[in-house]
Formats: C-alpha cells, structure tokens, sequence
C-alpha cells in the first residue's frame, strides 16, 4: 500500500484525476447525448454567420405560390389546370428541369367530372357534355409528360395503416458497399401523388425535411426509406433527371454513408445520407410570383437554363423553415440552396470519421496538458491551454473554409479546459498541502524566507538524501558544566538562559540562509547550501559566525546591565567551527520520526574544528577549503594545521578576526605576513626566530584577540626547546 501511495504521488494526484476525467469525457462524447450534439450544431451555426456561402449566377429558380397569386387565384389548392399552364409557361422560357415542393395526393374537386356529379340543376346535355371534357388532373398529367418534371413525395414519421398500394415506378438506386437501409432515415409511411401525375413524370422524390432537436434545419437527407423502399430526395432526383441517368449510386461502408451521386457528380453524407447545406444569404432574387408568370410578367429569358422549383413563401401554408442563418425560410428555398450548392460543389461534409478525428484532438489537448502540469505553473499552463485551444479553432476554421468540412471545436476545447480547470484545483489543493507540510517541516530550523522559497518552489527540496557540498557550523558554549552548577538549584533559570542565548545566535543564522540542524544541550549544529541552493554559502556561514560573537556581545552586556552590574556574573562564551566540504543532506531517521541533517566527514571536522577553539584560545576556526573561499572578503589568518581522519595530507586551519575592513588594514596585512613567517620558522624548528617572529605578531595580535593563540605557540617552542626529542 505504502509503495502504491509513492508510485501516486510521484506520477502526481492531478494527472491521476485528470486523465480520469479525460476517459468520462471520451465515453460522454461517444455516447453523444442531446446537449453535446446540440453544442457542436450551434458551433456550426456560427461558423455559417460569419462565413455563409456565397451565392454567384443564380442556377435554380423558385415559381413562387405567393400572398399575391393566392388573393388573384384564389386559396390553395388550385385548379391543376393551372398547375399545367405554370409548368407549360416554365417550359416556354426555358426550364430545364422541374420539381415540385407540392403535393397531389388527391383529386381535383374542381375537375369537369366533379362538377358533373356534384352540381345540381344541371339539365342533361349540359351533364353529358361536363363528363366528356378531359379531367383537370388528366390535363395536369399531361403537361406533366411533355416536359422534365420531378413530382414531390411526403415521408411520414409516424406509422399507421398503410395506404392503398400504387404501383409506381421509382428511379433506379444502385448501391456500392452494405445494404444502406439500416443507416437511412426511415419514414414509415409514404404519401404519394395520385398515380394518373405519378406515371406521367419523369422522376419521384420525397421533400420531407427533418429539422434537428432546436428546431433548425441544418441537413437535409439525400436519400431515405420509405415503406421499406430507398428513395431519392427531390433535389437528388431533379439532378437525375437533368444528367439523364438511369439510376443514384449510394456508396457505404461499415459506418454508414459516404456519399450520394449521379454520374461524376458525388455528394458527401453523413452516415444517415444526410448532406450539410452550406447556406447563402435569402435571394428574393430566385423567386417568381406564380401569378407574374401566368399573366406573362416575367421577362422571357427568366428562366432560360434554370432548374426550376414551384413552392410556396405564403405564411399561412405553413412551409417556413429555421435555418443557421435565416428565422423563416421558405422550404422551398432549402431545396434550391441545396441544389446549388450540389452543383458548386460547396456541400459542407463531416465524414464519420470527424468524431475520431475530434476525440483524438481532445485526448491529444488533454494529454499535453496533463503532461505539462506538474513541469510549469498556472500562468504557463492556461497561456500553453490558450495556445492549444486557438490551434484548435484555427484547424476547424480553416477545414471550414478551406475544405467544406465541419470539425467541431467544442468538445476538445471544453474536454481541454475541463481537464486543465481540474490539473488547476488539483494542483493547487496538493500545492497548499505540500506548502503546509514543507512550512511544519522547517520552519524550526530554517529562515522564515526560506520556509517561504521552499513552499513556493517545493520541488527545489530533494527528500531522502542528496550528495551536496555544504559549508557545516558547530557552536559550543565554553565552561557550560561550570555555569550549569551554578544553577543546580535553578533549572528553570538554566533553561532560560540557553533559550535567551540561542534565540540570537538561531537568528543570526537564518537571517544569512543558514539551516539549523539541531540542538545538543549547548551547542548548535547548522549548515550551509541545503534544501536550498546557496552559491554563497561559504560567506554567509562566516558571515553568520562573527554576527553569532556580535551578538553573544550584546547579551553578555544586557546581562551585566540587569545584574546591577555585579561583576560575578560570567560572561558567555562560545567557540564555533566552519568546514566545507561533500556531505549527505537529507532526511534521517525512522518512519516514525526523522530530522533534516547532513552527514559526512567535512560535519565531523568542522566539530573537531570547534572543539580545537578552545586550545588555540580564538572564537572561531575554519577550515582550509571555507578559506580559501572567503579570504577576499574576510580577515582569515592561519594558524596550524592538522591531520584530518581518512587523510595523508595536512589539513591547514584558519581563523576569522575580522571582516573585509579589517583584512585590508595595514596593521591585518603586516600580521598576516608576520604571522606566516612564524608559521615557517616554526614548522622549520628555527625556534629562536619563531619566537621573535611571535614578540613581533603579539603587538599587533591585541588588536584582534590573539593573546592566548601567541601565548600557546610560546608554550610549544618552550616544551619542545626543553625536550628536544618530542615533535609537533
């Protein structure tokens, strides 16, 4: 379980909840429910008002059955006798091709034989003669047979008993792949004209249009099943019959349609063989009142060349259409916008392999960002998402315009910011965890700064253990077992006095980005260029070192101040250590309590370092390699050298006596010179020359504390002048 919780959180919670996510996504997309379908068409919609198709020439004309023909003609349905003059007169001029947004499913109750049987008071000849004129239907069928002309048909979507069967033919339709049936809309009845207009055209379509859930329409089916039967759409057939051919090629795959075609003409589909019309802007232009061309208003080259639709725009027949860039448009115009666009070739498309193309987009967003989470922060990440997003929309915008393909943008962009809202909450409940545990971590031991850069910045902080070059600091307080009996009788005054003590010196060295390792009675461990990176960590330990004796100072003095003065108070003291070198940083302990600490043998020395202040009688001693990183800008003086554990060499060892003013005094320079001769003559057992060298160095050596350091070296050369054979 343990091992399970680090594999976690190593790959991190917020990936974890976001891919999550990204896989509900997925199935809701796959699933496609109302409101994510809903989503993408309106997306579309804006695509088609700010880019709607331009219309050019004017390929298909509507004869209109307007409010103005229906209050010269009188109300709907007319006498099909004067159908038969309007498609007469759209012969006259020029029509190539017919199709009729109307339907005849009934006969004319205005025919001669109607009025024959109907009409009373009529005196037999006049009866007879009624009977033998030719029927209004009769006279419509024919006009019918002697031009190009495609009779609309009505699909119904609700079943019930099926009419009385009518033997008519329908256009031929050849398929290329599956049986489309399974994947067509599917009217369950169909309504016909009557079969005397049926058998007199030259091709059969249905003009039932489907609009989407919000009432719109957006695609129009090309083909569908109707009483079992695949039929082809008005405008389909109209093409048809303008190319003379023979049959409608439907080409299928696995998923559905592909395309619908005549000849070398192919329409894309969707899957249900419903193709997108890219709509124009309404044209009042493609129409042509029904009652202006009857009474020869319309000028004769009007319709010359032109596939021709009879329609009606009138209110009240209840044939206005919602579409993306238009409240109420005529039906008929759908199936004239639909033509042109056939004929342009600028049908939009959303083959069924968009949806793939759409989930992988979004699962492509979402990984990029789950990816890149844990790497940046918010503001790269939303700027990266911001990037992400607009490719997204560019891509979809440009296979829009370019290519009339419709890839929608939505689902990966919202799918995208859903996983990038979540990454975000993530990331920022685990952040503010992460900052709690890092500030109870080390807020005892390192600089409130510090707490804070590490909260922020958490992955700076490497847990377990880390080889890293560190600058270590032991501090001890001189003659502790002396002060601490003279409070055997007041423990909590000894307290006290070590809390009131190491509150400064604690100070000093976080306020110069120092980590406190621990507390040992008396002494503090600290350290330098851990958890955080510290390029001047050699400095600041110095730095850190002679603000520790500043301040001992000042509270040496603060209590002399509260004792009144009394001169039996003992002043404190402490010896501090500095070394540098490889250590291990890093946790240390149990699972059930550990410490942040650095091991090592540059810590061991730098506590030898501090336990040797006390016999060279200075307050701090460094060691060689913390020298000769600071020597610029302190008063560093040599005093020895010694055997380090593990080492051949020497180890040369050091002392601070001042900061960067005092290293370039002439009085620093000229014992720093002198002391280095004393060092040589020393180590060289000139012993008489040592010690003048020492006389020498003393004078000066009041000035920086070095009494006892000079006083030790006297009491060598002494030892050694009397025992000649003991070495150093």
């Amino acid at each position: 379980m343990t091992s399970l919780l680090r594999s976690i959180r190593r790959f991190g919670v917020g990936r974890i909840v976001g891919l999550l996510l990204l896989v509900e996504l997925l199935a809701l997309r796959v699933w496609d429910p109302g409101p994510v379908e809903a989503l993408r068409h309106k997306s579309f919609d804006i695509y088609q008002l700010i880019y709607p198709r331009v219309a050019g020439q004017v390929l298909v004309s509507i004869v209109d059955i307007d409010e103005q023909s229906l209050r010269a003609l009188g109300q709907w349905p007319w006498p099909r006798t004067i159908m038969a003059d309007i498609v007469l007169k759209i012969v006259e001029r020029g029509g190539t091709v017919i199709g009729f947004d109307v339907l005849f499913p009934e006969p004319d109750r205005s025919s001669p034989e109607v009025a024959a049987e109907t009409f009373r008071g009529l005196d037999p000849d006049m009866r007879v003669k009624l009977q033998s004129l030719p029927g209004n239907d009769a006279v419509f069928a024919e006009a019918i047979r002697a031009s190009k002309v495609v009779l609309g048909q009505s699909g119904y979507r609700v079943s019930g008993s099926a009419p009385i069967a009518r033997p008519v033919s329908q256009s031929g339709i050849a398929t290329l792949g599956p049986d489309p049936r399974s994947f067509l809309v599917d009217f369950p009845r169909l309504l016909r004209n009557l079969p005397i207009l049926d058998n007199a055209a030259q091709g059969h379509g249905i003009f039932s249009i489907i609009p989407e859930l919000d009432g719109t329409v957006r695609r129009v089916p090309l083909v569908a099943v109707a009483d079992g039967v695949v039929v082809p759409s008005l405008a389909l057939e109209m093409l048809r019959v303008t190319a003379g051919s023979a049959a409608t090629l439907i080409k299928t795959d696995a998923s559905g349609v592909r395309s619908v075609g005549i000849h070398d003409l192919a329409i894309p589909t969707d899957g249900k063989g419903r193709v997108w019309i890219h709509f124009s802007h309404h044209n009042p232009g493609r129409y042509i009142s029904a009652i202006d061309l009857l009474q020869g208003r319309v000028s004769a080259d009007s319709l010359a060349g032109k596939m021709v639709l009879i329609g009606t725009s009138a209110a009240g027949l209840l044939d206005l259409k919602v579409t993306p860039i238009h409240p109420a448009l005529p039906g008929v115009e759908l199936h004239a916008q639909l033509l042109e666009s056939a004929l342009t070739g600028s049908t939009l498309s959303r083959p069924s392999y968009t949806a793939f193309v759409e989930l992988s987009l979004a699962t492509l967003m979402s990984l990029i960002l789950i990816a890149s989470a844990p790497r940046v922060n918010a503001g790269t990440l939303f700027v990266l998402g911001g990037i992400i997003a607009a490719v997204t929309l560019g891509l979809s915008w440009h296979c829009f315009t370019v290519l009339d393909l419709l890839i929608d943008y939505t689902f990966p962009m919202i799918a995208s910011f859903l996983v990038y809202a979540v990454l975000v909450c993530t990331n920022y409940v685990t952040v503010s965890a992460d900052r709690y545990r890092i500030r109870s971590a080390f807020s005892q031991y390192l600089s409130p700064d510090l707490v804070e850069q590490l909260a922020k910045s958490p992955e700076k902080l490497t847990l377990g253990g880390e080889q890293r070059e560190l600058t270590v600091l032991f501090s001890d307080v001189r003659g502790f077992t002396s002060i601490a009996e003279s409070y055997k009788d007041d423990p909590q005054g000894l307290t006290a006095l070590i809390n009131r003590l190491f509150t400064p010196l604690t100070r000093d060295i976080m306020d110069r980005h120092g980590t406190v390792d621990k507390y040992m009675g008396d002494a503090i461990m600290a350290f330098w260029n851990a958890p955080l990176t510290d390029p001047s960590h050699e400095v600041n330990a110095c730095e850190a070192a002679l603000a520790m004796l500043d301040s001992l100072r000042e509270l040496n003095e603060q209590r002399q101040r509260d004792a009144g003065g009394d001169q039996s108070v003992p002043s404190l003291r402490i010896g501090i250590g500095l070394n540098t070198g490889l250590c291990v940083v890093g946790n240390f302990g149990s699972d059930r309590h550990f410490n942040y600490s650095a091991l090592g043998d540059a810590v061991n020395l730098a506590s030898r370092l501090e336990g040797l202040t006390k016999h060279y009688g200075v307050p701090i001693i460094i060691g060689e390699k913390t020298a000769r990183a600071v020597h610029t800008r302190f008063s560093v003086l040599e005093i020895d050298h010694m055997q380090a554990k593990g080492k051949r060499e020497l180890e040369r060892i050091f002392t601070i006596v001042g900061r960067a003013d005092a290293a370039t005094s002439s009085d620093f320079v000229t014992l720093n010179e002198r002391n280095r001769a004393m060092l040589a003559a020393y180590r060289s057992q000139e012993w008489q020359q040592a010690l003048e060298m020492i006389l020498l160095c003393r004078e000066l050596g009041k000035n920086f504390g070095l009494d006892d350091y000079y006083d030790l070296y006297i009491q060598r050369i002494r030892r050694l002048v009397e025992t000649p054979a003991s070495s150093h």
